[in-house]
């Protein structure tokens, strides 16, 4: 594939440049050069921190090897190891076997969702080639307004503080369960008898350092997927002032501008589909299996055996509703221009008449004629039938995320709750009767 320089040279008719023509200021002043990718600024860098201290790093083939060994040994060879190796006591606590099995549905839960999001991380950095692309921000951000360039910075930082701070209290939280929980609550059996070894603080030390990385990556693409949402939204913000009277934005510059986002949304959601719908089916699974486990458990519910389903139900919850309540504001978001460009050609008719003669008609000919005989008036090249053309266009290409066809809107929203609510009704009715 061409380098951008040779698109460009490739475009550009102009003949080469001479030593003599070369201008005095330097290149990497050029605003040209503005977005390159050798800039010392890097927006990205804390998301780029974040995947090598995860071993999520995939840019060369012995990071993407170590990632891979990293996610056999702290997503499943570790919960499986550490699961297989506790023992209910009931010397220790009298709810040390329901803990057991409440520790062993949140940990299968747990690694489900990190081998969705794993994968999922796997086939964006394979066909995408990193974060900027993945986020279009690779020389695409060079065709956003002002508006636009301003603030994406901003979002990226929120973004990434919104993972620490979902991230950092479930740790803490965590920690302290499976202190109670190990050294209070089960027993350690472990795999090798090996003498003078403190196997709860192995057990421990290891099953806090897999939790940390199942949860970081399942949280890291949900807050991907939300940060995608967010970029987009600022671009129709820039839409939006397209319209004002100021901007004197033609109509077929509007459509060019609504037509790269529309083809951004596309990608994002043939992206983010097939995670969106494993993470609603493990975690409906998970959440029914946890209430008939906790239904039918006779113990006492405490935060010693039943904390792994709290703090995992709390994480894997936040995650998945801002994965859903992002698309949801794209969609609308999206939908909304369709309002706003009825409103903008309608002011535009409007404005054609005041300026026109009386007794004019309101036909298509008649206003497009009175817009040429009104050219100091803002706007006066949009004709009527382009930006008739334009309402009509956004009207049948208002959709943002969709999932298979269905958009993600409040409606869908409506419908899963109705549908889970449904799920947990129907199986606390069954509870009842067997009780």
């Amino acid at each position: 594939m061409a380098s951008e320089e040779e698109q460009s040279s490739l475009e550009d008719p102009s003949p080469p440049r001479t030593p003599t023509s070369w201008p005095s200021q330097p290149l990497l002043l050029d605003p040209a050069y503005a977005r390159s990718k050798s800039v010392i600024h890097d927006e990205l860098r804390s998301f780029r921190v974040f995947l090598q201290w995860c071993a999520l790093d995939h840019s060369s083939p012995a990071k993407r090897a170590a990632s891979y060994t990293a996610f056999l040994a702290l997503a499943l060879a570790v919960p499986a190891a550490v699961t297989a190796s506790l023992r209910a006591d009931t010397s220790l606590s009298p709810a040390s076997a329901s803990a057991v099995t409440f520790n062993r549905v949140a940990t299968l839960t747990a690694s489900g969702l990190a081998a969705v999001s794993f994968v999922t991380l796997a086939v964006f950095f394979r066909s995408c080639g990193g974060l900027r692309q993945l986020l279009f921000l690779d020389g695409g951000l060079r065709d956003d307004t002002a508006f636009v360039r301003r603030r994406y910075e901003r979002e990226l930082d929120r973004a990434f503080r919104l993972l620490a701070a979902l991230l950092v209290p479930a740790l803490c939280v965590e920690a302290a369960h499976k202190a109670v929980f190990f050294f209070s609550t089960v027993r350690v059996e472990p795999p090798l008898p090996l003498p003078h070894v403190p196997w709860r603080a192995v057990a421990l030390v290891a099953t806090v350092a897999s939790w940390v990385y199942r949860t970081g990556v399942f949280l890291l693409v949900c807050v991907l997927f939300r940060l995608t949402c967010e970029l987009q939204i600022l671009r129709f913000e820039g839409i939006y002032h397209m319209f004002d009277a100021e901007a004197c934005a033609a109509a077929d510059e509007i459509f060019l501008e609504h037509r790269r986002i529309r083809t951004q949304l596309l990608a994002t959601s043939h992206r983010y589909r097939v995670f969106i719908i494993c993470c609603l089916v493990t975690i409906t699974v998970s959440q029914l299996g946890a209430l008939l486990v906790a239904l039918s458990s006779k113990d006492g519910k405490s935060f010693a055996n039943s904390g792994d389903l709290l703090v995992g139900s709390s994480v894997q919850l936040s995650g998945f509703f801002m994965c859903l309540f992002g698309a949801a504001r794209i969609t609308h978001r999206a939908q909304r221009i369709v309002s706003i460009a009825s409103q903008w050609h309608m002011r535009m008719v409007s404005a054609a008449l005041h300026h026109g003669k009386p007794g004019i008609s309101t036909s298509a000919s008649d206003i497009d004629a009175v817009a040429l005989t009104a050219p100091l008036l803002p706007g006066a090249g949009c004709d009527y039938k382009s930006r008739q053309a334009l309402v009509t266009y956004l009207w049948h290409n208002s959709g943002g995320i969709t999932l298979f066809g269905f958009t993600l809107d409040r409606g869908l929203l409506h419908t899963i709750f109705a549908f889970e609510m449904t799920l947990v009704l129907w199986i606390l009715s069954k509870a009842v009767v067997l009780s």
